[in-house]
């Protein structure tokens, strides 16, 4: 790491401390881990302390991954009350969620930096697109079989810890293709999240461990001093996210959750083209 002084580090523990916030807020409010949110801010930050290019992207997928973990349990959890969640769904997603995020960590290893952008960019596009549009992206009225809904959680497992995401986005996007009530699909996605980030967090570890050029905090690709900032005010909003989540119209909630991946999307459009 670069050489920074006192008021360069209150300054990056003061964007931490407000991308915690809402990263909390929006893993309630879409059912997402907050990595869209998380994941830039992150970048950014480790851009702002001069960290070596390569390791800037997986520091921040695996920072991200990290954080996932506290807000996606007290995300389902508040959503399980609600009684929205579909355990059966998730019952199915489980292995191979787990068998996809093995995968996606032995990625991490060994791709390069801008493979993680086109993923993000492609993954947030497609979502966005779905959301605005609103009716009209449907398969069926009714949830696939065992060994399709298995290949979807293969999908989600391998894209999302690739993108630093609780899955909530792919999640969402598939059980609405099958005509899942929006508020059903956001609760289970929440659930998704804790599937994803957990493994995750342990393959980014891994995979980071003994790189050259990481930070001094770091644990293999993810950050503890990121991880101490961003947590607090993280858990904090979650419940926030929840409770206007259920309070929110379906239309309203879609357009809101496509305009905020659309943000996402276009930010990292941005970061390929030009650095």
């Amino acid at each position: 790491m670069g050489s920074v002084d006192l008021q360069t580090l209150f300054i990056i523990a003061v964007l931490l401390l407000i991308a915690g916030a809402a990263t909390g807020f929006l893993a309630g409010l879409f059912g997402v881990g907050g990595g869209a949110v998380s994941v830039p801010v992150l970048f950014e930050t480790f851009s702002f302390m001069q960290l070596a290019d390569e390791v800037r992207m997986p520091l921040a997928v695996g920072t991200s991954l990290a954080l996932i973990i506290p807000t996606s349990i007290r995300s389902v959890r508040g959503h399980f009350k609600h009684g929205a969640v579909d355990l059966s769904v998730l019952r199915t997603w489980a292995v191979p969620i787990l068998a996809g995020v093995v995968i996606g960590s032995f990625i991490a290893r060994y791709a390069d930096p801008w493979i993680f952008k086109v993923v993000f960019i492609g993954v947030a596009g497609l979502v966005s697109v779905r959301m605005l549009r609103g009716a009209g992206w449907r398969v069926s009225e009714e949830i696939p079989g065992k060994p399709v809904m298995s290949v979807y959680g293969l999908v989600i497992g391998l894209l999302s810890s690739l993108m630093g995401i609780g899955g909530g986005a792919l999640s969402n996007l598939v059980l609405s293709l099958y005509s899942t009530p929006i508020h059903r699909a956001v609760a289970t996605s929440s659930g998704v999240g804790v599937l994803i980030a957990v493994p995750g967090t342990i393959g980014y570890i891994l995979a980071g461990w003994g790189k050259p050029a990481l930070p001094f905090d770091a644990l293999g690709y993810v950050s503890l001093l990121g991880l101490i900032l961003l947590l607090p005010t993280s858990i904090l909003t979650t419940r926030l996210g929840v409770r206007i989540a259920h309070r929110l119209e379906k239309r309203k909630l879609e357009v809101l959750f496509g305009l905020f991946l659309l943000a996402v999307c276009l930010r990292f459009v941005y970061a390929v083209a030009f650095g």
